[in-house]
């Protein structure tokens, strides 16, 4: 049982000696096929083929736990920083109208006291006064519930979004009456065609 290996990969043995030994000579006509090449190839094209589906939940709940960012989620990244700028315009008119409610509250009160000795910079009658006081009240009010109306908006965007990420608007959906004869009926059909 003699065999010869020589430098280019290949097993020869005697004429008409049974070695046991499989002929594993590889030319350049026979192709090599490398399955885990081919296996990544492949896992890779299918991965590339399923496009991103948001999870309404999650991006209800990223929206909720922290403005805009379920918005980041949903890979809407330009509506992020639109809803800063809705934040910071709130938080400004916030501060505003509070500062200035209290302001006029103060002077109201130190006017209506009936104490001569506390005294008030407002160059407002007393009326005026609570007038100011009123008013700047229901400034706070409205910028309180516009806010909670703007932050539930950016909390239901971000779930519709999410639900409507990979919706299909091509041109293959349509919607036609038509008229139809079924035995012996005459009548109008709404006929609807989807991809």
């Amino acid at each position: 049982m003699h065999a010869q290996v020589t430098t280019d990969s290949s097993v020869t043995a005697r004429p008409g000696a049974d070695t046991g030994v499989i002929n594993t000579n590889v030319t350049a006509s026979t192709p090599r096929i490398d399955t885990t090449r081919r296996m990544e190839d492949s896992m890779r094209a299918a991965i590339k083929k399923l496009p991103f589906e948001p999870k309404p939940k999650k991006a209800g709940m990223y929206s909720a736990i922290c403005p805009g960012l379920g918005q980041i989620y949903n890979r809407q990244y330009w509506k992020a920083p639109v809803i800063y700028a809705g934040m910071a315009v709130a938080g400004y008119f916030f501060i505003d109208n509070l500062n200035k409610y209290q302001r006029y509250r103060k002077a109201y009160i130190a006017r209506i006291d009936g104490d001569p000795t506390t005294t008030d910079t407002e160059q407002y009658d007393t009326d005026g006064l609570r007038q100011l006081q009123d008013g700047y009240r229901g400034y706070l009010d409205m910028t309180v519930l516009f806010t909670a109306v703007g932050y539930a908006a950016q909390v239901i965007d971000a779930v519709a979004a999410a639900h409507l990420k990979n919706f299909d608007v091509s041109r293959d959906i349509s919607m036609r009456f038509r008229p139809v004869v079924d035995n012996n009926l005459v009548g109008f059909g709404l006929v609807m065609n989807f991809k």
